[in-house]
């Protein structure tokens, strides 16, 4: 009873309930398109971006989320003639060091052992070995939905969205009511620029839990993706509700007003965005060309002015400041700020 005692506890030891790996960041940011400039004609600033700033490739937003909380259910484990672990989750950090040998001797199936192992080269970034490992677990157990889905995350991992979705697919065909999996799925979908069916996915994962942010998220880039302004203030209001401080989404919010042509409900949210997070320079970017569209030169530039001094590779602010100079009649300035866009995008 003693050594079967033991056998559970390490067990127990080695596989905790906490989230798992960190597998891709859901869709990241992109610039808006900069118009062109014309020496006869000056045209007006850039339009306003819906994210934050290229430093953050992340969920679109400021921390990177973690894709999934690994929350499937895994048969028991045997550990002795009368004893079984039934465990719910699986953390990857607390068996990094687990030694396959030893796993076996306590009678831990071979596709638990492979997939344990493809889970730490996941983490140590060999995405080939993880992908060797799970293809071995899956060979032994092809109802093992978790190595599917940890597949997947590598295939994302490795840029081959086309692969994890059919991972994905396939996890779903075994256990459809993982909310996560459509999320991923949904961002491997956008990765492909397959707007509609990301849309389909992210709406199915918030139909199966209500409050999952990073789907919210990933909706509302969806939704600007596809020029839906309604839908994307619609989404960054239920997320500014779960996380009032989520400084991305009131910016993102304040663009799609922007699209919409209402400057004040833009401007009150890029400055709230800018009160929660005083160094988000593309808020300020933002707010200016709101500013310069209700004719306010002035506070249009002080926020460009602003944005450069936190972001001077801010390509995008360069133009937006020059074009005003320019309408202000202060073409040297404006020649400068136009030359030094030029020269970042060019590096």
């Amino acid at each position: 009873m003693k050594a079967n005692w033991k056998a559970c506890l390490f067990i127990c030891l080695i596989l905790g309930g906490c989230k798992t790996k960190t597998p891709p960041p859901a869709a990241p940011p992109i610039r808006a398109e900069q118009p062109e400039l014309t020496q006869e004609e000056p045209p007006e600033p850039a339009p306003v971006a819906p994210e934050s700033s290229p430093d953050s490739i992340s969920v679109s937003y400021q921390p990177q989320r973690s894709l999934s909380d690994f929350s499937g259910k895994l048969p028991a484990i045997k550990s002795g003639p009368a004893f079984g672990v039934n465990i719910g989750e699986i953390n990857p950090v607390n068996y990094q060091k687990a030694d396959p040998a030893v796993l076996r001797q306590m009678g831990v199936d071979q596709y638990l052992i492979s997939f344990f192992s493809a889970e730490q080269q996941y983490r140590a970034g060999d995405y080939d070995t993880a992908i060797a490992e799970y293809n071995r677990s899956i060979s032994l157990k092809a109802d093992f939905s978790e190595a599917f889905i940890s597949r997947g995350n590598s295939w994302l991992k490795k840029g081959d969205a086309g692969r994890a979705i059919e991972d994905y697919t396939r996890s779903l065909k075994i256990n459809n009511d993982r909310a996560e999996v459509y999320n991923y799925r949904g961002y491997a979908h956008a990765e492909r620029g397959e707007t509609s069916r990301a849309i389909e996915d992210y709406s199915q994962a918030i139909k199966l839990k209500a409050d999952y942010t990073d789907a919210l998220i990933n909706r509302a880039w969806a939704f600007y993706e596809s020029g839906d302004w309604d839908r994307v203030i619609e989404d960054c209001t239920r997320i500014i509700r779960l996380e009032p401080r989520n400084a991305a989404a009131l910016n993102r919010r304040g663009s799609a007003w922007y699209r919409k042509e209402d400057d004040d409900k833009a401007i009150a949210d890029f400055s709230e965005a800018i009160k929660i997070k005083p160094d988000y320079a593309l808020a300020y970017h933002n707010r200016g060309n709101a500013w310069f569209n209700k004719g306010d030169f002035d506070k249009a530039l002080a926020d460009l002015n602003r944005a450069l001094a936190l972001d001077p590779t801010f390509a995008g602010a360069y133009i937006s400041r020059g074009n005003i100079l320019q309408l202000l009649g202060n073409g040297e300035s404006a020649a400068a700020d136009f030359a030094a866009a030029e020269q970042i995008k060019a590096r």
